[in-house]
Parts: C-alpha cells; structure tokens; sequence
C-alpha cells in the first residue's frame, strides 16, 4: 500500500446533481475542487462553497425553492434523520425543513474516499484490540473508520460487517462503494434501530469485526459491550471530542468503563489522602484502544484505555502517543504523559500549589517563553487589539487545537491555527513537551520562532497566554466598578486562585457531596471566568450580592 493518501471523490456525480448555475460557478472558480467540503443552499439566501480554507458565493442570485427540488429530483429519498444521498457515491445531503416539513435548505457535503490514511494507526488495527475514534466534525473520522473496514477485510481477510445508520460509510443505493472493499454492509431502516442492528450482524452474519459509526445513545453503547463481550472486534466513533468529554458523559461513559461515586472509610481516605468520596471505574472498558483525531495526520493514541481512565480518575496524567504523519508518509510517534483537562469534573484532587502546577522561575500567568524574540503589540483603547496589529500563525504542539480555537474566539484576536510549524509566528506546546526538547521545537527556536509553553492544556491558560502575546488588558465587566478589580501587580495568582476554588467546587457538585456552593467575592472580571467554567459543565451559575461582595454560587 502506497504512504501517500489516494482520494476518491467522484464530485462530478455531485456537480450534476445541482442548478446549473451553480455547478458552473463552482467549475469556473480558481479554487481547487479537491479542497472543496460542502455546498450550501438555503431558501432566500445565496448559494455558498465552503472550502477547507475559505467560503465562497456561488451567485448573486437567491436560491429559490425551484432550485432546491431541482436538487431533491436528483437524489436518493431522505430518511428518519433527513439525510439523502447520491447511489454509489458517499456524498451526503441533508436537509433542513420548516414547520410544515417542506425542504427549506440543503446541506451538500462531499464524501471521499481516502486511500492510506490508516497508515497512522495501522499497527493498532493489526493487533484485533477494539478501536474507538473520536473526533469533531470534519477532522476525518468516517474517512478513517471507511479504510480501517477495508484494509481489515482485503488484507486481513477479515469478515468485517459494517452497520451503516446512514449510509455514510458505504454510500447511497443498494451496491456498496468500492471503498469498502470486500466488507459487507448492512443499511438502518431508521436511527433509533442501530443498536438493533448492531446485534442482528453478530447473531446473523457470523463477523469477526463489527464498525459502527456515531454511537450516540445509551441503547448503542449497551449493544456496543454486548458485542464486545461476545469476542467480536469493534471499530467504531463516538461523540466526543477526547477521552475527558467521554467520561463525563452519562450516556457513553459506558464505552471507557463507566464512572462510579465510591465512599471510602476513615482509615482508607487517610491513607489515599483523598476526600472520602471518589470516582473509580466501575468495569472494563468496552474498547481497549481510543484515539483522539485532530486530522488525518495528527492523532493521539490511549493503548490501554483502561490504564488511561484509572490514572485521571486517580489525578495522574494519562500515557499517551502523540502520533504525527509528515509530508513523506512517514508516521513518528511520541510517547508523552498529557496534561489532564479539566480535571474537577472528574473528581482529581487540586493541590494547594494552584493547580498542581509548578512554578519555574520565569513564569507569568499563563505560561513561560522560550526562545526568538518577545511579539509585542499594542492593545487597543478598551482593552482590545488595536488596528494594524499583525495576524499571528500558531502552531499547537501538544497543545487542543479546538480549545485554542475557541481561547481565540472568545478574545477575538487576529490569530489562526496553522498545521505546518514551518508557516508559524509562533509555537504554543505545554510544559512536558518542551522538557523532551523535542527536535522540532528545536527548530523553530533555531529559526527565530517564539515557543510559548503553557503550565497546562485549558482554555484559561490559552487565553491568558494570548493575552501577553498582544498585551491585552482584562476586559471590564458589565456589572462592576473599577475599584472592585485586584490590583494588576497580583492578578495572576487572584485569578488562579479563583479558578482553583471553581475547580474544587465543580468536583465537589459533580461527585454529588454538595448541591450549591457560594464562591468567594471577586470582581467582575474574575465572576465572569467563574461563570463561563460552570457553564462548561451544564452547571447554573448566579450572581448574588452587592459589591465589593458580590459572588458567585453554582448549583446543579
């Protein structure tokens, strides 16, 4: 099998299916049609081109409802989840409808076919162990999940079945696509109907291993460990963005193991040194490896997923591979203890050092720097960036691209994300990573590139660092006068203080030991933080009282 991805589009087949005039704009532009993701038609609205790197109008003219039944004719018949597709193609077009069921808007997403992308985990799907795949939408999961199925049935000659709720794996019509190759697929006359199916493939069909696609709901994670107990192999995807998000979830925590609320005795507490009650798994999980997909040449890989739980629930960083696939195909791979991410929900213990964190001599606020030269910007009148301030290109090393996405959304700073250090301004990676002295880090020292090392992988840290970068001041408050703010010279350590005590009392309501906690007065600025971190967690949060007193009390 080549190293270099092969990909498989069959986007003519889409272009045919659309008006005229818009599958005409789409082939007289400059971009390129392999980067093109999804065609956007809603009623009354222009058409839209959404590509990896930009969006594009398609026309000046509002699409009409003629157009979309123009499309409508042209398809496979929409099922249960308004989902149709294009036969023998992977192409997926969803529907959104108004009150009366009419098709309002279309949602034209181009499926494809990605030949050689399960190189980066290859040696996993060798070994039979069950895989979980998580990942937000977009960054590859069914892509994976599609040539996982077909390497195993070619070229392990595997009886593989494939439960395809959609017909997003195999595509629409009755003939599987070719991207699949000699595994079988069954169709889902209806969603709620998975994880019917999901059992009828193990007692019908005989397979060694079962891949499933969006298991979403408690019924589908049961089905998922009655499968696995029966000694079949699963490859699957969840929601989810990590292993941390899964296990705060009551209705797929199933999946790693389940979570329990345990009471230790007197003498055990003491000797754990922990709080009396505490989160343990309460059984194995139902997949042995899970791996968290940020694209199609960046994952990180839990192999023991079972050992991965136990340490967070424990306040350990979890062992973890950092798997990375450069532009020659060749896969390195790095093993790393992460940083835990938002660890109260899971019950890990806040030392009194702020965090756990260390101190070195050269922090502040969010993180330390190391090498090239300081980036400093002026910040705007109100706190803000000011005009003429230069876009800043970040590489995340190690660091969550979706939790520096939205630190960068939240501050509304001129920053992107980019996926080659070589095209970056600056370096962001965590405390671990650069005490490996990781060869590239290295590099982009040599090269005059500022790395910035974060104490640990959360979006208050992230936000704090861009801050510094563009010497933001802390936004003002709604409800707050200037005199309730702390002092600037310690508002580091009153905001970590502050978010420690949140931490502690998100544990505390989430384990069940308390209902409703009232945090320490503080400003408004630091009320807001508290506010957005419960909100994190499908907490209430209110503030009560009058200033300088004025506070925050969460509940559930």
């Amino acid at each position: 099998m080549s190293d270099r991805p092969d990909v498989t589009n069959n986007i003519d087949l889409l272009l045919d299916a659309l008006p005229p005039h818009i599958t005409n704009a789409i082939q007289a532009s400059d971009a390129d049609s392999a980067d093109l993701l999804e065609v956007v038609m809603d009623l009354g609205r222009l058409p839209e081109a959404r590509y990896r790197d930009e969006e594009r109008f398609l026309s000046d003219r509002e699409v009409t409802q003629e157009d979309i039944d123009y499309v409508i004719g042209r398809i496979g018949t929409f099922g249960e989840d308004n989902r149709a597709g294009i036969p023998r193609t992977l192409h997926r077009i969803s529907a959104m409808r108004n009150r009366r069921g009419t098709v309002i808007g279309l949602t034209c997403r181009v499926g494809r076919a990605v030949f050689g992308t399960v190189v980066i985990i290859r040696d996993l799907v060798e070994t039979g162990k069950s895989i979980l795949l998580l990942g937000k939408p977009g960054t590859g999961k069914t892509t994976l999940l599609r040539e996982t199925a077909r390497v195993l049935a070619e070229e392990f000659r595997k009886r593989v079945v494939i439960v395809d709720t959609s017909n997003e794996i195999a595509g629409d019509g009755d003939i599987p696509h070719p991207g699949i190759g000699r595994a079988r697929r069954m169709q889902v006359p209806r969603p709620a109907e998975q994880h019917g199916v999901m059992i009828e493939a193990v007692e019908n069909h005989m397979p060694e291993v079962i891949v499933i696609d969006e298991i979403g709901t408690e019924l589908e994670a049961m089905a998922a460990r009655t499968i696995a107990e029966r000694g079949v192999q699963l490859v699957g995807t969840a929601h989810g963005n990590t292993l941390d998000n899964l296990m705060i979830n009551p209705t797929l925590s199933d999946l790693v193991g389940g979570i329990q609320a345990v009471t230790l005795g007197d003498e055990e507490a003491r000797r754990r040194g922990t709080q009396k009650t505490v989160l343990e798994r309460k059984a194995p999980p139902t997949f042995d490896v899970l791996v968290e997909i940020e694209s199609w040449d960046s994952v990180t890989v839990y192999d023991d997923v079972a050992a991965a739980v136990d340490a967070i629930l424990r306040g350990e960083d979890p062992p973890a591979e950092l798997r990375s696939r450069d532009a020659d195909g060749v896969v390195q791979v790095e093993t790393v203890r992460r940083e835990l991410i938002d660890a109260p929900a899971l019950g890990r213990r806040i030392s009194p050092t702020r965090g756990g964190g260390e101190r070195g001599g050269g922090e502040r606020g969010g993180g330390e720097r190391f090498g090239g030269p300081r980036l400093r910007e002026r910040g705007g009148a109100n706190g803000g960036v000011g005009p003429g301030v230069l876009t800043q290109r970040i590489f995340p090393f190690g660091v969550s691209r979706n939790r520096l996405e939205t630190a960068i959304e939240r501050l509304r700073v001129p920053a992107v994300i980019v996926r080659d250090m070589k095209d970056a301004t600056l370096v962001m990676t965590l405390k671990n990573y650069y005490r490996q002295s990781a060869q590239r880090l290295k590099q982009a020292e040599e090269h005059g590139v500022p790395v910035y090392v974060l104490r640990n992988n959360t979006i208050t840290q992230m936000e704090r660092q861009l801050s510094q970068v563009f010497n933001l001041r802390e936004p003002e408050g709604d409800d707050a006068e200037p005199e309730s703010r702390e002092p600037r010279s310690n508002g580091s350590e009153v905001i970590e203080d502050a978010m420690v005590e949140i931490e502690t009392a998100i544990g505390q309501l989430m384990t069940g030991e308390r209902s409703a906690i009232e945090l320490t007065p503080r400003s408004s600025y630091i009320r807001r933080l508290q506010h957005q971190m419960a909100d994190r967690y499908n907490l209430r949060s209110e503030s009560r009282g009058d200033d300088p007193n004025r506070r925050v009390k969460i509940y559930r």
